[in-house]
């Protein structure tokens, strides 16, 4: 697939999903490119040969902060962002051919690809939650210190 083709169908995922989650209207648009700029992070650390667990770490990173800036600028709930623009770094197809393996009675294989899922899956927790401390410590920092 081509870096064009990458930058639509993740603008579209985070998009959609941001219609499913019932987000405002008039935040489509951001939602879908808080999402695009995730993927193509993550798409582009990984071409350049970093392990799937940390690129999924520095794109979720880069959602959060997105998201903060949006919710600033928009003023809407930074969650409506932070859930639309995490979905194209969600492992969906992996966990689906865990269960497919579990199912067909390939344990090892299905245990590989769960860990793989879990280490996936922590790794969008970690970068949400490093960038949200980030950010409380920024804010923090700047009122200790003074206008």
């Amino acid at each position: 697939m081509t870096v064009f083709t990458h930058v639509i169908t993740s603008f579209i995922a985070a998009a959609g999903f941001g219609v499913l989650f019932n987000a405002p209207r008039q935040a489509l648009i951001q939602c879908g490119l808080v999402g695009m700029f995730g993927w193509i992070l993550y798409f582009f650390l990984t071409k350049e040969g970093l392990d799937v667990v940390p690129s999924t770490i520095f794109a979720a990173m880069l959602v959060a902060v997105l998201s903060q800036l949006c919710a600033k600028l928009f003023k809407t709930p930074v969650i409506i962002f932070n859930v639309s623009g995490i979905i194209p770094l969600v492992p969906g197809g992996i966990a689906y051919d865990a269960m497919r393996h579990f199912v067909e009675n390939d344990y090892t294989a299905a245990v590989q690809l769960s860990t793989q899922v879990m280490l996936l899956a922590g790794g969008i927790a970690i970068g949400l939650m490093f960038a949200e401390v980030a950010n409380q410590v920024i804010k923090k920092t700047g009122e200790w210190l003074g206008p």
